[in-house]
């Protein structure tokens, strides 16, 4: 069974989009930022929905560029003192839980993830208490207390497994935030999830009718769908995973080109991995509709290369995350069970 709670979720407003740089002031920040990263004894970790500029100096100075749980992983083993890390506010909580001892400073505080947003901490708690029967799940795209409150962290790349692995186990599940995510997992397992209700802002406004015509102008391509996309969309993919596996599948699958409902961030290194295909963007607006995101997550284009420098220049209060040591102990259980988990699957 799988059921959803409605918990009537706002539209979140949108950051202001960072002021663009010129040339030359690319090439000065992109120079001034691998002298930092020198000095500071520091690694860029950045997301695969991040610019294609971010992604590249993450690469060209030693760093990472993954999803989620590769981040996590990277950063925690990674002997720099300092992380960078380019993406959202959630993703630099996770690294601050599993590596306490290092400075973690991201571009912008600011950074959010409507996913995040929409599972407020107190809201969750009394859902959980609500429920004590059953074990909770929560997605990485939450906050460090809404970890803390969870049995298990899991991201879009291990989810059906995990699920798969509980429900053999006989238990019964809460599922947070993302409804998208949960529907396709509970799908894919049979398991009985009691769902939370939140929605990816970029992921929500890909449009059936709108890729239904993209498939018929580019017939030979194959539809990649990231499982937050809405149940219709994801019943028109040729594969569905995380941003990892819709590139393997890129590289994997015949199809001279891709359709991809992602953010529009993957195609860096989707193209890496494929150069010889072609890739086109899944559409977000149907007839009548408006592009909110087009796309590409708000948040995620906050990580600019000016704020990335001011970040590494030591304007602590600004950039710093923080998690206290008693959040961190008991959001670090249900991590370290994810990461081992993830592990045992290699």
């Amino acid at each position: 069974m799988s059921e959803f709670i409605d918990f009537n979720q706002s539209i979140y407003p949108f950051p202001a989009k960072p002021a663009l740089l010129s040339s030359d002031e690319k090439a000065f920040y992109r120079e001034r930022i691998k002298s930092l990263l020198i000095e500071k004894n520091a690694v860029i970790v950045a997301h695969y929905y991040t610019d294609p500029e971010i992604q590249a100096l993450a690469e060209e100075t030693g760093g990472c560029v993954a999803d989620s749980l590769e981040m996590a992983r990277f950063g925690s083993l990674h002997p720099a003192s300092t992380l960078l890390v380019a993406g959202v506010r959630f993703m630099g909580e996770t690294a601050k839980i599993l590596s306490p001892e290092k400075n973690v400073l991201m571009p912008t505080l600011d950074a959010q993830c409507s996913l995040d947003l929409g599972c407020p901490e107190d809201e969750f708690a009394r859902f959980c208490d609500e429920h004590p029967d059953r074990t909770v799940v929560v997605y990485a795209n939450t906050s460090a207390a809404v970890k803390a409150r969870a049995d298990w962290v899991v991201t879009s790349s291990i989810a059906v497994e995990l699920i798969d692995h509980l429900d053999s186990l006989g238990e019964k599940i809460i599922w947070a935030p993302d409804r998208h995510l949960g529907r396709y997992v509970q799908q894919q397992t049979g398991a009985d999830i009691l769902c939370w209700d939140g929605a990816c802002i970029v992921h929500d406004e890909f449009k059936t009718q709108s890729l239904e015509k993209m498939k018929a102008l580019y017939p030979e391509a194959a539809v990649l769908v990231h499982p937050e996309s809405p149940q219709a969309i994801v019943e028109l993919a040729d594969a569905v995973g995380s941003t990892s596996q819709l590139i393997k599948a890129a590289q994997t699958l015949p199809n001279p080109s891709m359709i991809v409902a992602t953010d529009k961030g993957i195609f860096y290194k989707m193209q890496q991995a494929c150069p010889d295909k072609s890739l086109y963007i899944a559409p977000t607006a149907g007839e009548g509709a408006t592009c909110r995101t087009c796309a590409h997550c708000p948040w995620m284009a906050m990580n600019g290369l000016k704020a990335i420098a001011e970040a590494l220049e030591g304007r602590e209060q600004q950039h710093q995350i923080q998690v206290s040591e008693q959040l961190r102990q008991k959001a670090m259980l249900p991590l370290n069970k994810m990461l081992d988990f993830a592990m045992s699957l290699k």
